[in-house]
């Protein structure tokens, strides 16, 4: 790696942004982050010109965003349309365009801060930089949020618990600061660095003080049930062999309220009344609701993911929505979320004019493209309270979770993580929990083929069950803390630290004049 760094600065920018990748989940190796991350910013401070340096910012981030979306391949081995080999090359051509955010960065850092001498002041701006362009990718053509660098904070979780103040762009930014500050001491320059290690460390410890109280006694139990039933067995053919397997593990009522939740994409057939006869496939949605009610005590809700049709006066099908619904135990529907922040080329697809002539598709089976729901929403069930919606990729958003007006109690999150390989679900698990940290809300996660999980309004894992294993957790409800200082302010929090690390920056190269 040294000989690449002084020999070939394009190949280690490549290979420093692949290492980067995996301090995130499943490997989890974080020092490895900000050693490369380190290095990374070594090279961009020593590029001749700012092209040098846009383009070292650029192969950092394919090299990067290659590995750590990998997995985006695997949604393509379920698709008829198109060969499952094009999904290859569809993470390469992602990562392709992620890497033009790392690439505005280090020019951004570059051209407003770049000296003669490696200083502090380079690095804050740098970690300004970061946190505007990785807000950036957030917001941008519906945005692309997945695995901010922040997240590679949750194995020392006390330092992931800052989202909570600052929100996760902005933790990202300090993850920038602290690389830098380990590729200073490297380089024998201390000042930053002893700033920085203790304010970690004691971040980092603060983890044995700042767990959420477990739940109270008498609280509702939540019943999360994972099948463990994969993509490729859920056609339509496969829907009472998938009901059977939900039944087997939602066990039996007790004296104590359930809230039995289910996960996205296995309930296949329709819930809701009144749609046209032809719309119906082997159940009507009265037999199919009380089939799921005989599961239920009087008290008890059921949660599941299911599809919402739409259509027009001719009782043609008009559009469709990703849908949570609520079910009692009288086989009456409590409410329904649509899900609001739908996945480009998943859930609907593009440029259609332009992209069907093509012979593209979009991944989720159907002609049908999704419609989108009005944002984040809550439904009020009783004896539960107010449960926030999020579907599935609609939790790696931060700062666009919750129902700001009603704050609910937690959040729901139901997902359909079959598509993801093996590297994804972790991943998704880990985002989630920064949501839950930064709302200080605990979050109820139900997916098919695993990782299904109860995450504390503290980020911490209460319960899971692993991927690729058929099982089912009970648990207590955990409860919510007080409102974050992040859930008051939102990504208000990022253009602050952002400001502050600008202006220190400033006051440093004034300081050394």
């Amino acid at each position: 790696m040294t000989r690449a760094l002084l020999t070939s600065p394009a190949l280690a920018s490549v290979l420093l942004g692949a290492i980067a990748a995996t301090g995130f989940a499943p490997l989890d190796l974080w020092p490895l982050t900000l050693v490369a991350v380190g290095l990374w910013i070594g090279l961009v401070h020593g590029a001749p010109s700012l092209r040098s340096a846009a383009v070292r910012g650029w192969l950092f981030g394919l090299g990067h965003f290659t590995v750590n979306n990998n997995w985006f391949q695997h949604a393509f081995d379920f698709q008829d349309a198109m060969p499952p080999v094009l999904g290859y090359f569809a993470a390469v051509g992602l990562a392709l365009y992620l890497a033009v955010f790392p690439m505005i960065a280090a020019a951004l850092a570059w051209r407003i801060a770049r000296k003669g001498i490696l200083d502090p002041a380079f690095v804050l701006v740098f970690g300004a930089a970061w946190i505007a362009t990785e807000w950036l990718r957030s917001v941008l053509f519906t945005g692309y949020a997945w695995d901010p660098l922040g997240v590679v904070w949750l194995p020392a979780i006390g330092v992931a618990r800052l989202s909570a103040w600052i929100g996760t762009y902005a933790l990202s930014g300090m993850t920038i600061v602290a690389a830098g500050a380990v590729l200073l001491l490297l380089r024998r320059r201390y000042t930053l660095p002893a700033v920085v290690a203790p304010l970690l460390g004691l971040a980092a410890l603060s983890a044995l003080w700042t767990n959420a109280p477990d739940a109270a006694p008498g609280a509702p139990l939540v019943r999360i049930v994972q099948p463990d039933i994969g993509q490729e067995d859920r056609s339509e053919s496969d829907g009472e062999r998938v009901l059977s397997a939900l039944e087997a593990l939602s066990g039996k009522p007790g004296a104590q309220p359930r809230l039995v939740v289910w996960p996205e994409g296995v309930v296949r057939d329709y819930l809701e009344d009144g749609y046209p006869p032809y719309a119906y496939d082997w159940s009507s949605p009265l037999y199919l609701r009380r089939r799921i009610a005989r599961l239920l005590g009087p008290q008890d809700i059921l949660l599941t993911g299911g599809t919402a049709l739409e259509f027009d006066r001719e009782d043609a099908i008009s559009g469709a929505a990703n849908s949570v619904f609520a079910l009692d135990g009288q086989a009456r529907l409590r409410g329904r979320y649509d899900k609001a922040h739908l996945v480009p080329y998943g859930e609907y697809l593009p440029m259609p004019w332009l992209l069907k002539p093509l012979g593209l598709a979009r991944l989720v089976p159907g002609d049908i493209d999704f419609t989108s729901g009005p944002g984040p929403g809550n439904l009020t069930l009783p004896g539960f309270g107010t449960i926030g919606m999020q579907i599935c990729y609609e939790i790696i958003f931060s700062g666009q979770v919750v129902d700001r007006a009603h704050r609910p109690r937690l959040l729901f999150n139901p997902s359909n993580d079959a598509w993801f390989g093996t590297w994804g679900p972790p991943q998704h698990l880990a985002q989630a929990r920064m949501r839950a940290i930064e709302e200080g809300l605990p979050i109820v996660r139900a997916t098919p083929t695993g990782i299904s999980a109860i995450i504390g309004a503290d980020g911490r894992l209460i319960a899971t069950v692993p991927h690729e294993t058929a099982g089912a957790i009970e648990r207590p409800l955990p409860p919510a803390l007080v409102p974050t200082l992040f859930s008051r302010t939102g990504n208000a929090m990022a253009a602050i630290i952002a400001g502050l690390l600008l202006a220190m920056a400033v006051a440093l190269r004034r300081r050394s004049r």
